[in-house]
């Protein structure tokens, strides 16, 4: 594990970095990803008046080695805000270096900075390297996860 890596929240000049990011976490979830929706994903967490903000851990020469984005949400049976964590990517080639652990640790603080009640997420189920990690900073639900397509 690296000693030399930090997590900050992301800065308008890190788009390049973020942008390659970004498209190997769509290409881990087989996701398609256009230039303008990733545009679009960077304006969010650039606008401070948006509700989706981003942190990116980044080495000692100022290489960005993975990312994060979330969000708040409210919940209403507990009457609480919580964190949800919609994005964590590290590069393939720096995995194992620590930063997956740092970005989820700021994650941490900032809920409690802002007295969320719960970092919450989600992730495939044959993601088995992430869910390893996972296991040992957090408690799996027993909820099973649906989608429904607005309209029809």
């Amino acid at each position: 594990m690296s000693t030399d890596i930090t997590v900050r929240a992301v800065r308008a000049g890190d788009f390049p970095q973020w942008r390659a990011l970004y498209q190997g976490y769509a290409d881990f979830y087989g996701v398609e990803q256009t230039e303008e929706a990733a545009g679009l994903v960077w304006s969010w967490v650039n606008d401070p008046g948006h509700e989706v903000a981003a942190l990116v851990a980044e080495d000692g020469e100022g290489r960005l080695l993975g990312l994060a984005h979330y969000r708040p949400f409210a919940r209403p049976l507990s009457a609480t805000t919580g964190c949800f964590l919609d994005d964590l990517f590290v590069d393939p080639a720096r995995r194992g270096s620590g930063a997956a652990d740092l970005l989820l640790a700021a994650l941490r603080g900032i809920a409690a900075e802002r007295g969320w009640s719960v970092v919450r997420w989600i992730t495939a189920d044959d993601n088995h390297r992430a869910r390893a990690e996972y296991d040992q900073v957090a408690t799996r639900t027993m909820w099973v996860t649906y989608d429904m397509t607005p309209g029809a």
